[in-house]
């Protein structure tokens, strides 16, 4: 594991991506913080394990993240990793979906990257030294019909990241941004009871560990960018070279 600080903090830590990540890190013997609404799904996070310590904050609440990230620096020392993993995945089609649902989307999915990155990034810019890894997704990549609310969410974590790490790349922080296409968690099955486009259908679906993995690898080798998964990076590749294919495609699988 690329992972040589002390503390790391999860957003997401109740279930899926982020309790996968908090649970490798405590076998790292790392002090972890964990950050969700799912109280359920924390305890489960932190049962066996004395260095993982739960928080029950709403990351699209500016207010209750920088007081959070503050409680956790007391408490555990300043945060060496931050995995942005929180988020939502409802689908359905943009004139048909709730208006509400795809404002929450904007709020949780990108809103609360923007509460983590400021209330965390400037401690670990001015020592000099920490991980951020944003999650992204292959739909913040590559657009798709009847996902659009979630699409939009996701190329705006990515377009913002990318700018930050731009913006502090010699400042000793690495970052990672990674576009997974899916992976076996609640929220791909939270996206499933919603609407299910044919194109997202595959054979092959990855397990949170192996983005982890790919992740780690990512950041030993200076990669900004991490595409896990067969094919990935070809689709990054078409996306920019040829996106009439991309959406020709779109339109033949799904129908209309």
């Amino acid at each position: 594991m690329a992972f040589n600080g002390k503390v790391a903090l999860i957003t997401g830590g109740g279930s899926g991506m982020g309790q996968k990540a908090a649970l490798m890190l405590a076998e790292q013997d790392a002090q972890v913080a964990i950050f969700d609404v799912n109280d359920a799904g924390m305890e489960e996070t932190c049962a066996g394990n004395d260095t993982i310590k739960r928080y029950h904050v709403d990351i699209s609440d500016t207010d209750a993240v920088q007081a959070a990230v503050a409680q956790v620096e007391s408490e555990l020392g300043p945060i060496d990793r931050v995995a942005n993993a929180a988020a939502i995945m409802p689908f359905g089609k943009l004139l048909e979906q709730d208006p509400k649902v795809q404002i929450k989307l904007m709020e949780i999915n990108y809103n609360g990257l923007v509460n983590i990155a400021t209330a965390t990034v400037p401690g670990m810019v001015q020592r000099g030294s920490g991980d951020f890894i944003s999650f992204s997704s292959m739909s913040g990549i590559i657009p798709g019909l009847l996902m659009g609310g979630y699409c939009a969410t996701k190329a705006a974590v990515s377009m913002y990241t990318e700018i930050l790490y731009h913006e502090n790349r010699d400042s000793g922080v690495r970052f990672v941004c990674v576009c997974p296409p899916p992976v076996a968690t609640p929220l791909w099955k939270q996206a499933k009871d919603t609407v299910v486009p044919k194109v997202t259908q595959v054979d092959v679906v990855l397990t949170p560990e192996e983005v982890i993995n790919h992740v780690e690898a990512s950041l030993e080798k200076g990669e900004f960018l991490s595409f896990p998964g067969k094919g990935t990076k070809i689709g990054y590749r078409v996306r920019n070279w040829m996106p009439s294919r991309i959406w020709d495609h779109n339109h033949k699988v799904e129908g209309f």
